[in-house]
């Protein structure tokens, strides 16, 4: 999932600070997902990424 988020973090131009920012949650959450150590995230996380980077949740599958 990591990969799929950091290329719409690329090409919206961005950084996971504003991203998480935008979404309403921790940095830390995109930190340990780049980082493998969280491997999959709550359904309203999701969500609130799709919707901070403009996408719908399907583009995460």
């Amino acid at each position: 999932m990591w990969e799929k988020i950091n290329k719409l973090i690329t090409e919206n131009n961005t950084t996971m600070y504003a991203v998480s920012k935008k979404a309403g949650i921790g940095q830390n959450v995109l930190i340990s997902l780049k980082a493998g150590r969280t491997k999959r995230l709550y359904f309203d996380t999701v969500c609130k990424l799709a919707d901070a980077l403009g996408v719908s949740t399907e583009d995460f599958r």
